[in-house]
């Protein structure tokens, strides 16, 4: 176990110090916690309020108790604010403002590599978090994570009048609109609608990197334009914080009750149900959301999802997918444009902003937009405004939300300088990553399903299709680079295959293993990953998930790729003939195949059981070797 020793104040030698105890299974804390002055704290002055030290004792204690007796974020993180708040309640009661202040909540933003995986409010006074699924309106501030990250330090925002002061030594106050997403209006009015004039962002910091956010909201109008009590308490909260971060960046979510499924989101697995109730509280703001994700990996689906569980739902939802468009017509695309504006513009017409009015447009491939489009969006997002090209004089209010997608890496893009710095932070606001396919595997058999069924209907709406079981199996075997869309061609491939060889006859249709395996082959090889590119990625794959467990993975449970091989050569070519293309024939000759397929096979359901699931996705074939 670790131990964090709290020792005594210099000066009361020979008072007893306490230890506690850490969970050895989670990341190293920061090096400000591993030693804590806190023995004799009484009379100890923090920047402004006092606090006893019996009590900062006991209240560091609770909170590391707590925090060890945690199994969820949801738990850690509504231990970490309840004391954060008690702390900022202290501070306030004992400054200039006592009685005329109120702290009103605390929200972990939990945010690795730029895109939001939990949130969690605590409101003052209440015993438990909410959890974001239930439409809390949660406020995340661009603004707030850029100021932070920048900076490397908590920062204090007074909503009013806009300015940002960092925590830092000697920092200047900024109002810069640079930092764009809370200096516009409409966040300002957002945070003085949940009556939040004070706000203190406090860094989430591991090891390896920043991995979100705390951020304590608070109402005082009388401290408009002063200073408020966040520094005075700045360095117990961030201290707070850094002991807090191992626990909120490791411990896994409470789990989620499986969401009901509809047209515009039929399939739902296990990593999707732990992003869905983020995506449904962005849903409810009217902030812009960056979905990124692999090409494919269905942005589109979420976007129309998101937009069917806002307030403007049953409005109009627009799609500008900018890899069809040319540059030179992004613009007029866009806005639209007058008569004569160019060579072809014959009529009036509009663009999707004006043809969403009201609704939500979804902008897909943003990384694809021109520096001269990017400007005219950048004046849109911040203005609400635009001009149809051609236009005289006067521009058009544009009552619009917008969805932005992208499978490119915008920060990356902006250091390149493809992307406008000033644009990035105005669509980076409410960020989330959809996982590629091949990290849903559990969907893959569901996708495979509705897809079959969704094509047969438009054929035969009195029939019924269905997968084997085994050709469900070799679907959920195979990669995806190309995620839901390939998946989509494949099925529609199988699907003709099978209606081939069904035409005449009777009764159910039923897509066979030969079928899956057929429309695989049909597969060009230079659309998909090279061997070694996908033996990396498996890797860096077991290597992730021994991270993402913060436990050993045993590196004998990759010998179980040998028996995935062995199987998934079965599946498609036969027992014998898997043996002899993967140069093992002799093994068949000997007989001698029946023991090295089973023992092969077993260390594939050791692997699969060691990551949690039931079992090998080979296992009617282990079945089959024992009834030989």
């Amino acid at each position: 176990m670790y131990r964090i020793q709290m020792h005594p104040e210099r000066g009361r030698r020979g008072r007893s110090f306490r230890a506690l105890h850490l969970n050895p299974h989670l990341p190293a804390i920061s090096d400000r916690v591993r030693v804590c002055f806190l023995d004799g704290f009484a009379g100890l002055r923090w920047r402004g309020f006092r606090t006893g030290g019996e009590g900062m004792q006991d209240e560091l204690a609770q909170l590391m108790a707590a925090l060890r007796d945690s199994r969820d974020f949801e738990t850690a993180a509504a231990a970490t604010l309840r004391r954060m708040l008690a702390v900022a309640d202290a501070a306030v009661a004992s400054s200039r403002y006592a009685g005329r202040a109120r702290v009103l909540r605390g929200i972990v933003h939990l945010r690795p590599g730029e895109a939001y995986r939990r949130l969690a409010a605590l409101d003052v006074g209440a015993r438990e978090v909410t959890d974001a699924g239930v439409g809390t309106p949660f406020f995340t501030s661009a603004t707030a994570w850029r100021a932070v990250v920048e900076h490397r330090c908590a920062v204090s925002i007074d909503v009013n009048i806009g300015t940002v002061q960092p925590h830092a030594p000697d920092a200047p106050v900024t109002g810069d609109p640079g930092l764009a997403g809370f200096h516009s209006n409409e966040s300002k009015q957002r945070f003085l609608g949940r009556h939040a004039t004070h706000v203190c962002v406090l860094p989430l910091r591991t090891p390896s990197g920043m991995e979100g956010m705390i951020s304590l909201e608070a109402d005082c109008l009388a401290a408009m334009g002063q200073e408020f009590v966040w520094r005075d308490a700045g360095d117990l909260l961030q201290l707070l914080t850094d002991i807090a971060a191992p626990y909120l960046t490791a411990l896994p979510q409470r789990p989620v009750a499986t969401p009901e499924v509809d047209e515009f989101l039929p399939v739902v697995g296990r990593s999707m149900a732990e992003l869905l109730p983020i995506l449904r509280t962005f849903a409810l703001q009217d902030e812009t959301i960056l979905v990124s994700g692999a090409t494919g990996a269905g942005k589109s689906r979420l976007a129309r999802w998101c937009h069917e569980r806002s307030g403007r739902r049953g409005k109009p939802f627009e799609t500008l997918d900018l890899v069809t468009v040319p540059e030179d017509l992004q613009m007029a695309e866009l806005f639209g444009w007058k008569k004569g504006a160019f060579t072809g513009a014959v009529r009036d017409a509009p663009g999707v902003v004006a043809r969403s009015d009201g609704g939500t447009l979804f902008i897909d491939e943003i990384d694809k937009l021109s520096l001269k489009a990017q400007a005219g969006l950048l004046h849109l997002l911040e203005s609400r405004s635009y001009r149809p090209l051609g236009e005289g004089t006067g521009e058009k209010l544009a009552d619009v939300r917008f969805i932005i997608g992208t499978n490119a890496d915008l920060h990356a893009q902006v250091r390149a300088g493809r992307f406008r710095e000033d644009l990035y932070y105005r669509v980076n606001v409410l960020p989330v990553r959809m996982p590629p396919l091949q990290d849903r595997q559990d969907e893959i058999p569901l996708w495979a399903r509705y897809m079959v069924n969704r094509r047969h209907r438009e054929r035969l709406p009195d029939g019924s299709a269905r997968l084997a079981p085994e050709a469900e199996v070799l679907l959920t075997t195979s990669t995806w680079p190309g995620n839901l869309r390939q998946l989509d061609n494949i099925v529609r491939r199988a699907y003709t295959l099978a209606m081939v060889e069904h035409a005449g006859s009777t009764g159910d249709l039923v897509l066979q293993e030969k079928h899956v395996a057929r429309a695989l082959d049909y597969e060009q090889s230079p659309g998909g990953r090279p061997l070694p590119e996908a033996l990396r990625a498996a890797a860096q794959a077991f290597v992730g998930e021994a991270r993402r467990r913060g436990s050993p993975l045993d590196l004998d449970y990759a010998d179980g790729f040998r028996g995935l091989v062995l199987g998934m050569a079965i599946r498609q070519v036969g027992r014998d003939e898997a043996f002899r293309l993967l140069g093992r024939e002799s093994l068949v000759k000997n007989r001698n195949h029946h023991k090295a397929l089973k023992r092969e096979l077993e260390k594939v359901d050791v692997l699969y059981k060691a990551l949690g699931e039931d079992g090998s996705p080979f296992s009617d074939l282990l079945e089959n070797e024992d009834a030989d």
